[in-house]
């Protein structure tokens, strides 16, 4: 797994500034003022940094940019950045400048003079999520990055706020490389053992087999991989850090691999397929977050983890099956499966844990990514306080999310002529009449919530705080939901 390079906080001293290796990070504000920082390396840069300062080019730059002066004299660096930033930026702007310092600085160590910003743990925080790059099956490129070295007045205080942010940034990797793996490696039973691994932090960890799911009539689920070798799986994690209250349900969806079955894609962009179990990634993510900074709040994570093949035991087009629920699906399209498998899971999270609401995540739609491309995640829900309180996370966390529409006026597209429902309702409002699906399978009295994150859970491009590739979106926003609404 991939190891974040968190911070190592220390004493500001001018004097380690002229002997630092690697990067030498300083701050100058809007108007090209400097700290002390600043004014030791401009002395020892002989004048250059506030000439610089001075100039045209440092009034275009915006908050947030970062100049490079290289092999600069005076110094053991092998270069100098001067980073644009106001004295007392937000948290979201010093968190975004962290992350620039980071594409600027390759993997050379990092030395981070801020002397007494108050913004010195998201400025780390920012560095730290984007030093991220899965090369675990690249045989001549294992170089890691180099150390973070933070120098700072308060010690003390900067450790304790970036206490929690550390918790963050570790569930966010673990959702990385969960989604950035291949499908050979993370089988369905690969899956299941990292996730057991998390019982060292103080999760309780339940795997439900097939045989188990049998037993409770899951047959929506169990016929999404009855075409592969890899057995289906349910696993529950159970973080028991609040009171005698009801817990909160996270459900994701885990298809580790979808060739879409029977209905199989087109070859041509099959390959990322790899990433259709970015709902359960991202539910492990924040229960790992949550027992590393040992949340006060029940919180309780359930993911479904099948692969969807194709074979002669393979579900068919026009199959029926029965749900936990009791409701027979017919299955039009065997790669609509991810409902199909969320449809049991939540009937299963609903009936065993009695759940104070749900929030479920799920790489489900292709129709999302045509409404609202890779910027944001589409957010359905039964309650108005529930998707509030998460869009507002969201947004305190830049994670892009826009809720969608729901009404019942949309069921008659997936209804079906020889069962209760079919899985699928045409082109026409895809991501709508999915979330409906999935609603029939919540209670009346549940709030809940539906993000389709098919557009943002892996991207082609690289995003603030993320290379191309998986983002680790929704770590954020569910950790800050769980702490300002959950957490007693």
């Amino acid at each position: 797994m991939t190891r974040p390079i968190h911070p190592s906080f220390k004493e500001h001293s001018l004097q380690s500034i002229a002997d630092a290796k690697g990067l030498v990070v300083i701050c100058a504000d809007a108007a090209g003022s400097f700290g002390p920082s600043a004014k030791r390396v401009n002395r020892l840069m002989k004048g250059a940094l506030r000439k610089f300062a001075d100039s045209e080019f440092f009034e275009k730059m915006e908050e947030g940019d970062v100049q490079r002066f290289p092999s600069p004299l005076g110094l053991s660096a092998n270069a100098v950045l001067l980073l644009k930033m106001k004295k007392r930026p937000s948290i979201e702007v010093a968190q975004k400048c962290g992350a620039n310092i980071a594409k600027e600085s390759g993997k050379s160590d990092i030395n981070l003079f801020v002397t007494a910003n108050a913004r010195a743990a998201h400025l780390s925080f920012g560095i730290t999520m984007r030093r991220y790059n899965f090369n675990e099956y690249k045989t001549n490129n294992q170089t890691e990055f180099g150390e973070l070295n933070v120098y700072i007045t308060n010690v003390s205080k900067t450790l304790d706020e970036y206490s929690d942010l550390s918790a963050v940034v570790d569930g966010v990797f673990f959702t990385r490389d969960l989604v950035n793996e291949p499908a050979n490696v993370l089988t369905t039973t690969e899956f299941a053992n990292r996730l057991q691994g998390l019982e060292e932090l103080g999760l309780k960890i339940n795997v439900l087999e097939e045989s188990d799911m049998e037993a409770l009539g899951m047959f929506s689920l169990l016929g999404v991989g009855m075409g592969s070798e890899s057995p289906s799986k349910i696993v529950t994690m159970e973080w028991s850090g609040g009171g005698n209250e009801r817990p909160f349900a996270l459900v994701g969806k885990g298809v580790v691999f979808d060739t879409g079955g029977i209905s199989l894609k087109p070859a041509g962009g099959m390959e990322d397929m790899t990433m259709d179990m970015g709902g359960a990634g991202v539910v492990a993510g924040v229960m790992k977050t949550l027992a590393l900074r040992k949340a006060k709040a029940n919180i309780i994570g359930l993911v479904g983890l099948v692969e969807n093949m194709p074979d002669a035991k393979a579900q068919r087009p026009g199959d029926v099956v029965k749900s936990m629920k009791g409701e027979t699906i017919e299955v039009i399209n065997t790669d609509a499966e991810g409902r199909l498998v969320l449809a049991d899971v939540l009937w299963y999270a609903q009936k065993t844990y009695k759940p104070s609401g749900i929030i479920n995540l799920a790489t489900l739609t292709g129709a999302v990514i045509v409404a609202l491309g890779h910027e944001n995640a589409g957010a359905f829900s039964n309650n108005d306080k529930l998707v509030n309180d998460f869009l507002k996370s969201a947004n305190l966390e830049a994670e892009g999310a826009w809720r969608m529409p729901l009404n019942k006026n949309y069921d008659k597209l997936i209804q079906s002529r020889i069962a209760d429902i079919k899985n699928v309702g045409g082109r026409t409002a895809g991501s709508i009449t999915a979330a409906q699906f999935l609603q029939r399978f919540i209670e009346d009295d549940m709030p809940w919530v539906h993000l389709d994150i098919a557009g943002v859970a892996s991207v082609k491009s690289e995003t603030d705080f993320a290379p191309k590739g998986a983002t680790g979106w929704g770590v954020r926003s569910l950790n800050r939901l769980i702490s300002d609404i959950y957490e007693l």
